[in-house]
């Protein structure tokens, strides 16, 4: 019986050992999409204990303390921190095979040197030796990303965000990288409350009047410019599908019309303005030579008294089923037929989508640069060891995991770094486990090779952070 969570977690034959303690373990980390707040960055944010850190906004942990019966008082109401960490603490024993259970344990071992499994009998020992340890200059924001050996990080920002602590961080010295990644969500959700208000926001913030979607249109390129002016290499668009609805620009502009009027827009309406509205974004970013992100598949804010309550982003998603194979085709033809298809990475919540995506992106693959369309990560829901297999297993049945540019936290905590050492570990289990059956040579350096590109290399060069 394997000791748990020793220095070999998941991995079990010589070669898996090997190919993660001598190539994978050693690499920085390019985190190339996540949701740190940028200020916490630039002003080098102390955190006053470690439910700041750990569950402030942690909606995976949310979820798990709701499961496990505990009220919403201890979760995002105003309870004590001190007895939100012990109600976290008494769920930790019931999240036997839940990556919360891993990566919780991955956390308090990397960060800060404890060893013991988190219970409700020794919360408190824990909960005043993480607090002592936060309270050294070395664990503050910035303390954590270079103890984790992080080298270049792409936070989430919104069009009419002014980049400025981004531009603080840079002109602070900082030797890792921040920049900014381009999400116009706001401007295309369209069916949203609060959408004309945005959208005069962004008017403002650019220097254009808008009054016609056009208008808009030239409000975004010009943040798109400011963006691309401040380091920005990628956007990323969270949608619940492809959208695949023929349009005019004169319905477009009808459509917008009604929506800035606060009139009510049919579905086959809103989906007619997202189709356009991503094309002319996929569009910048080819222009631009940004890589582009798609995330896609999630059925959000299911719980309506509770987003009522505490607001989006709260735990109360889940996975969405859409047929979506033929908009997608469609969507990336299009921009491939105008040569207008730039660096493309595909995210789906839904791993039954996963040999469909593996194969799409095989039929946009131009020959310009390897792995130009790429299978994102397991997201979400599936960045666990179960989802990130079926991941890889489908990416390397039908495309090529050698040129797969691998794996990002898409965290809000400084304390999710443990999820790269996750992912490595498990990638290099399921390498070495195919050598040790016969099913890939024997060939170390070819072996190595392939550990390091997709850990670090692949995406180093794919996003041209160092250009």
């Amino acid at each position: 019986m394997k000791t748990f969570m020793d220095k070999d977690f998941l991995l079990e034959t010589d070669t898996e050992k090997q190919l993660y303690h001598d190539h994978a373990a050693r690499l920085p980390i390019i985190d190339y999409h996540c949701h740190l707040d940028p200020r916490m960055v630039a002003d080098d944010h102390k955190f006053r204990n470690i439910i700041e850190l750990w569950l402030g906004g942690d909606h995976y942990k949310w979820r798990a303390m709701r499961t496990n019966g505990v009220d919403e008082r201890y979760i995002t109401g105003d309870a004590s921190d001190w007895e939100k960490f012990e109600k976290w603490a008494e769920t930790m024993p019931y999240c036997y095979r839940n990556p919360l259970y891993h990566w919780t344990h991955l956390e308090l071992r990397t960060a800060f040197g404890i060893e013991k499994l988190l219970c409700p009998d020794n919360a408190r020992e824990i909960y005043e030796a993480c607090n002592e340890k936060l309270a050294q200059p070395d664990f503050s924001a910035r303390g954590l990303m270079r103890h984790y050996h992080v080298e270049c990080v792409c936070t989430t920002d919104d069009p009419v965000d002014d980049l400025r602590y981004h531009t603080a961080t840079r002109e602070s010295g900082f030797e890792i990288k921040m920049l900014p990644a381009w999400r116009p969500d706001k401007a295309m959700n369209i069916d949203k409350n609060g959408f004309a208000d945005y959208i005069n926001r962004l008017g403002e913030v650019a220097g254009v009047t808008i009054t016609t979607f056009a208008d808009m249109v030239d409000a975004l390129q010009r943040r798109h410019d400011y963006f691309a002016a401040n380091g920005c290499l990628l956007s990323d668009h969270g949608i619940d599908e492809f959208y695949d609805e023929p349009y005019t620009d004169s319905q477009i502009e009808t459509i917008f019309a009604k929506a800035m009027r606060g009139m009510s827009l049919s579905t086959f309406e809103q989906r007619q303005y997202k189709h356009c509205f991503l094309t002319i974004c996929a569009e910048m970013d080819a222009r631009a030579g940004w890589t582009q992100q798609f995330h896609y598949g999630p059925l959000r804010d299911n719980n309506t008294r509770m987003f009522q309550q505490v607001g989006a982003d709260t735990g109360f998603d889940s996975i969405g089923e859409f047929a979506t194979a033929t908009a997608m085709s469609h969507f990336l033809d299009s921009l491939a037929a105008k040569g207008m298809l730039t660096r493309t990475i595909i995210y789906t919540l839904n791993p039954c989508a996963n040999e469909m995506i593996a194969a799409m992106i095989g039929n946009f693959q131009d020959g310009t640069e390897p792995g130009k369309i790429q299978f994102g990560a397991g997201w979400w829901f599936n960045d666990q060891l179960d989802g990130m297999t079926r991941q890889i297993d489908a990416l390397s049945h039908l495309g090529l995991l050698s040129r797969f540019v691998g794996m990002l936290t898409d965290s809000r905590s400084f304390l999710s770094y443990p999820r790269h050492e996750y992912f490595r570990r498990l990638l290099c289990h399921i390498i070495g486990s195919d050598v040790e059956r016969g099913l890939i040579p024997v060939d170390q350096p070819s072996l190595a090779r392939m550990v390091e590109d997709i850990c670090y290399y692949n995406a180093r060069r794919y996003f041209h952070f160092y250009d």
